[in-house]
């Protein structure tokens, strides 16, 4: 049985999600109406989104780190004061974007794109140090039960529409074996509607991707042929 690793696939969610903003961000046509506004609140989303990440960290996984392993717990703290503040310095750039003059506005969105650029540096590294310091430190002084405690609570706290948004958020970034163990597990939670349930779930997943899926599941054809967001 592998290891319990509370950062992995999460963190390959946010990954792939920050790359492909930053790409949408710096090959916007900020020209068009309302490109400003969307690409603003896209920023704006994302550092909520992290902040949101760092307090579930906080509460569920750290609180165990300070007592087996603090000096990483230390380190990661650390980090998060230096990300706080380019979080912050993002969202000030993105609140003013919209408001910007039509003749000021691709300078500002290149010092967004510059701003986000630099959470995702920043960011980066923290993710380095949480999965090669703090998870290997938590494999080393708590037990696989405890971790399992961590995880258990964490998802207990989750309704199920935030339940679904985190499945949608990682399932895209992650390898095929595991995307299938996930969506196994979810749509077994919910036998009774299984065939909407897989719909739901795979709703972010490319067409590929989900046949895949539907190969590695062996689901029936006719739960296939419905495709994401039917009944």
């Amino acid at each position: 049985m592998p290891k319990i690793d509370l950062y992995r696939n999460v963190h390959m969610g946010q990954r792939a999600r920050l790359f492909a903003l930053a790409v949408e961000l710096g090959a916007a046509d900020i020209s068009r109406p309302g490109t400003a506004a969307d690409q603003a609140e896209r920023c704006l989303a994302m550092t909520q989104e992290l902040r949101e990440h760092a307090d579930h960290e906080d509460t569920f996984i750290h609180q165990l780190l300070r007592e087996r392993a603090p000096q990483a717990a230390d380190a990661l703290e650390a980090e998060h004061v230096r990300l706080d503040a380019a979080f912050v310095a993002l969202d000030d750039l993105a609140r003013a974007l919209p408001a910007r003059p039509v003749d000021t506005l691709a300078d500002a969105q290149h010092a967004l794109y510059l701003a986000l650029n630099e959470v995702i540096s920043a960011y980066l590294a923290h993710l380095h140090a949480e999965e090669t310091v703090a998870m290997p430190a938590l494999w080393e002084y708590a037990g696989e039960e405890e971790l399992g405690a961590v995880y258990a609570s964490f998802r207990a706290s989750r309704t199920p529409e935030q339940a679904l948004t985190d499945v949608h958020r990682m399932l895209p970034a992650l390898p095929p074996p595991t995307r299938a163990a996930i969506v196994h597990d979810v749509i077994e939670a919910a036998a009774e509607q299984a065939g909407s349930t897989l719909a739901a779930a795979t709703a972010t997943l490319s067409p590929d991707q989900r046949s895949r899926l539907y190969e590695d599941l062996a689901v029936p054809e006719a739960w296939a042929l419905r495709g994401p967001g039917h009944a």
